[in-house]
């Protein structure tokens, strides 16, 4: 009857998926349904009363809004736009020196936005034009802003690690230094790749960086019009994460001294006073990200002053709004996948898998390679965060069984749950980049191919080199001690 039951619980889960159920009430559905068949209506039932209160009635999850809090303020105060001007600026000698530009900037606005769809959202606005206008094919150009903005669910303050490290009981502190030099081994990663093709990505390599960004900048001044008087005859107020840029990059021949280097010391501020402030011990990491949402405020405050008094309120309240239609869609997903979770664990779902792996005989490195790379075809069928939510209950206790350490493991899911943010069909970061730069979602899915296989070569390299996730976790735990 179990074996009956779990079958008809993962039907029932893919079934709902497949007719576009939203992705919390298909976990929610499918793992009541479970519980039902295994343990009848009345075990169910206290499930479905307790869970919802049960899995969010935790303090450290208050984390969670805070950082998303930080990026919405972070976008509004046009940090992504000052960043990816100075890295425009600095990358412009290099071979493909714009694509790389994009790759800084995506991985600089990470330290602050601590989401990958945001990220990815805020950058197409601002590079996958330029790069067109300058010679890159819209598949490359569309492709690389969706892949290097995962980079956003790695580089600290990312709220996928802060959810797992929730799940597992793992250190906020350690989990988030974890992420911060796979973050930037992937965006290293990147980087060479571009630059190896760099001459041959171009179809105009004579074109000037200084008149591509001038050209975008007069677009971009014509469609903030032609929006301005949308907005005001519809009575509306768009959010920023679907505005045009209120400033473009600069170009390759800017002086110095007139970059907005204002943009990159405020980035560093933030980072500075999330991280340090939690890995100095002067807050908590909660506290530490409420902190850095007041920041991040004052910087949109200061940002937006000379706008007006109406802007700033109109900007703040438009961060509020989406702030908490994204809080109260990470919670629906973590109420659904707890009562799916649950009906898992009552099946005893992870103590068969680990029972069965055990059974098998290979080395504890090949079994886990193996469980690990079931989430990129997972990825190709689940939304990101529905992945994390469900493989962490049943993928940890293996793991840990199996003698490695969970900080490790996290990073690896984390890493190939980026991937599987543009493997098709689900892919959400790219969706998100066509709807933005206007490229169709295949033509973006065929320029991802390359780059794949790129964050498959830094997969490997985090799995056989474990050091690499665990050393500055290390020493956080040793300063700590």
């Amino acid at each position: 009857m179990t074996t009956i039951a779990v079958i008809i619980a993962l039907v029932a889960l893919l079934v709902l998926l497949a007719i576009k159920t939203p992705v919390a009430i298909a976990l929610g559905v499918s793992g009541a349904l479970g519980l039902i068949l295994l343990q009848g209506f009345g075990f169910a039932g206290n499930v479905l009363g307790s869970t919802p209160f049960s899995d969010t009635a935790n303090y450290s999850l208050t984390i969670v809004p805070m950082f998303i809090l930080m990026g919405m303020f972070a976008v509004r105060a046009n940090l992504a736009e000052q960043v990816f001007a100075i890295a425009s600026r600095v990358a412009r000698r290099a071979p493909g020196g714009l694509g790389v530009a994009t790759v800084m900037a995506c991985a600089g606005f990470s330290a602050v936005s601590g989401s990958s769809i945001g990220t990815a959202a805020t950058m197409s606005k601002l590079a996958v034009g330029e790069m067109r206008r300058h010679g890159y094919p819209a598949h490359f150009a569309a492709a690389l802003v969706a892949v290097a903005g995962t980079l956003g669910v790695m580089i600290p303050p990312s709220t996928f690690l802060v959810l797992y490290a929730i799940l597992t009981q793992q250190s906020v502190g350690q989990m988030l230094a974890a992420g911060i030099i796979p973050g930037l081994l992937s965006a290293l990663a990147y980087t060479i790749y571009i630059m190896a093709r760099g001459r041959k990505l171009t179809t105009s390599a004579d074109a000037s960086l200084a008149s591509v960004s001038a050209k975008a900048h007069t677009d971009a001044a014509q469609l903030r019009g032609l929006r301005s008087k949308s907005s005001v005859a519809s009575g509306t107020t768009a959010t920023a994460t679907v505005d045009a840029p209120a400033q473009q990059p600069a170009g390759d021949t800017t002086p110095w001294r007139e970059l907005p280097w204002r943009g990159a010391i405020r980035v560093v501020i933030l980072f500075a006073i999330v991280l340090g402030g939690m890995y100095s011990g002067f807050f908590t990491s909660t506290e530490s990200a409420a902190i850095g949402a007041v920041a991040a405020l004052v910087i949109l405050i200061i940002e937006n002053r000379k706008k007006g008094f109406k802007a700033v309120l109109a900007a703040f309240r438009s961060a509020l709004q989406d702030t908490g239609s994204t809080t109260a869609m990470v919670f629906m997903i973590i109420v659904g996948s707890g009562i799916l979770s649950t009906f898992f664990i009552a099946a005893r779902v992870p103590d068969t898998i680990t029972s069965a792996v055990a059974g098998m005989g290979l080395p504890p490195m090949l079994t886990m390679a193996l469980l690990l790379v079931c989430l990129i075809p997972l990825g190709m069928v689940l939304e990101s965060l529905s992945i994390l939510v469900i493989t962490v209950p049943i993928l940890y206790p293996i793991a840990i069984e199996l003698g490695f350490d969970g900080i490790w493991l996290g990073i690896l899911i984390v890493k190939l749950i980026e991937i599987g943010m543009v493997t098709p069909p689900v892919g959400i970061n790219v969706f998100v980049v066509a709807g933005t730069s206007g490229v169709p979602s295949e033509t973006v899915f065929r320029g991802v191919t390359p780059l794949f296989f790129v964050d498959l070569a830094v997969v490997t390299l985090l799995f056989l080199v474990p050091q690499i996730s665990l050393f500055l976790p290390g020493l956080v735990a040793s300063t700590a001690g």
